[in-house]
């Protein structure tokens, strides 16, 4: 039996009397003060994650820009030093086996964050692909710890414990400063809709970074906040999950994500299946739908048009800032068109609902 794992913040969960659940074999807060209102949170203010869990695994080498090309389907070599970028991971067949941030330090140097869950599958992957490079890789998981401080008063916030000037570091950059005396590496993402920052640096230093933090942002507001509200956030803004929009047997293409896959470039894992796909046609399409009949979507419900089974629901929950309930469903293209009327079939009986535009929620910038 597998040994669950803590991040160096557990203690810290605890003594704020957070909700503890197993997620892919790590204890993580689902929730402190509730998810609804730790959502709110974030929208409104600022909330701080605690995202320990996550994996990174350091590319370094004379080749390690072609060797991380040849396992993404973005393109690695459009980015600039201190740059990142999204990109899925995908198999031979072109099923994603993950998506992932791509950080690049130089073009012999860069870092790959990926899920959790899967960071030993991603690992071994990538060991697989990498024996005709001269590059290494390097699971660091271990070694890093992680923090995003999420919501419109972020920067402001995180300003006040760093002399890095924070308005200098650009969507989908990053920068390497010290935050409360502490060496980070800053970074300009998140994954919840909103503006924000995530923070890498070494794990003994987790518990001072969270209660620094917490300390600075206490005057307007800033809470701890679990995983609930986490992937209610994602959910809104129509970031896909890894279990959910995204998996071994769904392609990028069919998951919305053909921004990310550059057909154009040098040939890479999954490249000939995507091609074919595109040339093909695609057959199924993540999309956005509101609930017309009262319920809430879950994740695998069928979806069907006339009786007739179409897909399925791959997340679905009440929208706090929409007050609705919504969902997102891969379903056949026919049906794949905004102003569709498709039904959720809830325990053997078929809610109305209604095909919307994507994303749910944008940002005021």
């Amino acid at each position: 039996m597998a040994t669950i794992k803590r991040t160096p913040l557990y203690e810290e969960h605890l003594k704020a009397e957070a909700k503890v659940i197993d997620f892919g074999g790590w204890e993580m807060p689902v929730q402190y003060a509730g998810i609804l209102e730790e959502h709110r949170t974030v929208r409104n203010r600022a909330g701080l994650f605690d995202v320990s869990h996550m994996g990174e695994i350091e590319v370094r080498g004379v080749q390690a820009l072609d060797l991380v090309n040849q396992l993404i389907t973005n393109d690695a070599a459009k980015l600039a030093d201190n740059q990142i970028l999204y990109s899925p991971m995908c198999n031979d067949q072109g099923g994603i086996v993950d998506d992932l941030l791509v950080y690049r330090y130089t073009a012999e140097h860069f870092l790959l964050v990926v899920n959790a869950s899967n960071t030993d599958k991603d690992y071994a992957w990538m060991l697989r692909h990498s024996d005709a490079y001269d590059a290494q890789l390097t699971d660091i998981s271990a070694g890093t710890a992680q923090l995003a401080l999420q919501g419109p008063l972020a920067q402001d916030i995180l300003q006040t414990l760093t002399p890095t000037d924070l308005s200098d570091i650009k969507y989908y950059w990053f920068a390497q400063g010290k935050v409360a005396g502490v060496d980070c590496l800053i970074s300009r993402t998140g994954y919840t809709g909103e503006d924000g920052f995530e923070l890498y640096f070494a794990p003994q230093f987790a518990v001072q970074l969270w209660q620094d933090i917490l300390v600075a942002g206490k005057p307007v507001g800033v809470e701890p906040i679990g995983l609930g509200a986490r992937d209610t956030l994602r959910f809104e803004a129509c970031l896909p999950l890894y279990g959910n929009e995204l998996g071994e047997n769904i392609s990028p293409l069919e998951a919305g994500l053909g921004m990310f896959v550059q057909l154009g470039k040098a040939d890479f894992v999954g490249k000939h299946a995507l091609e074919e796909q595109k040339a093909d046609g695609i057959n199924r399409k993540i999309v956005g739908f509101a609930m017309l009949d009262r319920g809430i979507p879950r994740s695998h419900y069928p979806v069907a048009v006339n009786g007739q089974e179409i897909g399925f629901v791959t997340s679905g929950s009440y929208s706090p800032s929409l007050d609705k309930n919504i969902g997102l469903g891969l379903v056949d293209t026919k049906f794949a068109t905004v102003g569709q009327e498709i039904e959720v079939i809830v325990r053997g009986k078929g809610l109305k609902a209604k095909i919307v535009p994507k994303p749910f929620y944008r940002r005021q910038r």
